[in-house]
């Protein structure tokens, strides 16, 4: 078995971290939008837009079924209307329709 270079080890490293911070990005891009929008005196959730989109078809209203992560060829694409928002992308605020 070859032993691994500082360079592969270097790259690898890199690598790590890259691939850590694309999966993080999301959650702290939505941590400081809600701070911001507290900061503001604004909804945490919508920002006073009193609606949130959709998790499950990112507020659209239809989900692509398909191959692999959505891709396929064109041929074999079809679009179904999203059950868990009833085809509308979003849902009410649950933090404006508390109040």
């Amino acid at each position: 078995m070859q032993s691994l270079t500082s360079n592969e080890v270097a790259g690898l490293a890199v690598g790590a971290l890259l691939l850590g911070a694309t999966i993080a990005a999301p959650k702290v891009d939505a941590f400081i939008a809600a701070s911001q929008r507290r900061s503001l005196g604004m909804c945490r959730k919508c920002g006073d837009l009193k609606s949130v989109a959709c998790g499950r078809c990112k507020g659209t209203g239809t989900i692509k079924s398909g191959g692999f992560f959505g891709f396929s060829d064109s041929s074999n694409a079809r679009s179904v209307a999203c059950d868990n928002c009833r085809a509308k992308g979003c849902f009410p605020c649950p933090e404006c329709s508390k109040s």
